[in-house]
């Protein structure tokens, strides 16, 4: 029986171009997204808007989302596994820099409000389609994993004046401030983002944290 063939080196060469080709049409397809949001709101985007402003046909948009709703959800996970990685070097640098646990948590929570709630008027507006879209499923597996992720780094900064975490803090801490960022976000309140919110929050989670 004959071996399958390998491809040859030329043949390597010519799909890294094809991906890179890709991931140009996928951001331009955001990109599109994002200015039609700004432009004419949540009521004004569809497929066909979509592959008009970016540029391309229906057909091509539909090679890479079958509908409007997967090109939120496809947004939204990629800024989930972008914000996992920040928080992961975020916490990593504060082990590393022996830094306060309340102060590493006030750089977590500015980044995680920035990213699921603040941001420019279009951005703010795809969050909130996003969060209306969302599948329990997804947020679900999201939450215990930032959950898990979280607690490894709290737990690695020994901090004297924090309690140990333990799977029930963080699974009230994570929902706590994610559902708190998420009402803000679906209500378009004008204290997401301002320093007395993500303050408020900081004192939240480290009421959970602290020792009595």
């Amino acid at each position: 029986m004959a071996l399958p063939r390998r491809p040859s080196s030329s043949e390597n060469r010519r799909r890294i171009p094809t991906q890179e080709r890709a991931q140009r049409t996928i951001q331009a397809i955001f990109e599109a997204t994002a200015q039609i949001v700004e432009n004419e709101g949540e009521a004004g985007l569809s497929t066909n808007k979509v592959a008009q402003r970016a540029g391309f046909s229906i057909g091509t948009l539909y090679q890479y989302f079958p509908s409007k709703e997967a090109i939120l959800m496809a947004l939204i996970q990629r800024e989930r596994r972008r914000v996992m990685d920040r928080l992961q070097l975020m916490m990593r640098e504060a082990v590393d820099q022996r830094r306060p646990a309340r102060e590493a948590l006030k750089d977590m929570v500015h980044l995680l409000v920035e990213s699921f709630g603040g941001g420019p008027r279009a951005r703010r507006a795809m969050i909130r389609l996003a969060w209306r879209l969302d599948h329990h499923d997804d947020i679900t597996q999201a939450l215990r994993e930032a959950s898990e992720r979280n607690s490894i780094a709290l737990a690695a900064l020994q901090d004297p004046q924090m309690r140990g975490p333990d799977p029930t803090m963080m699974f009230v801490a994570t929902r706590a401030v994610m559902g708190v960022i998420r009402s803000a976000s679906l209500e378009d309140s004008p204290m997401l983002g301002t320093p007395a919110f993500e303050a408020e929050l900081v004192r939240l989670i480290w009421g959970l944290l602290r020792k009595d």
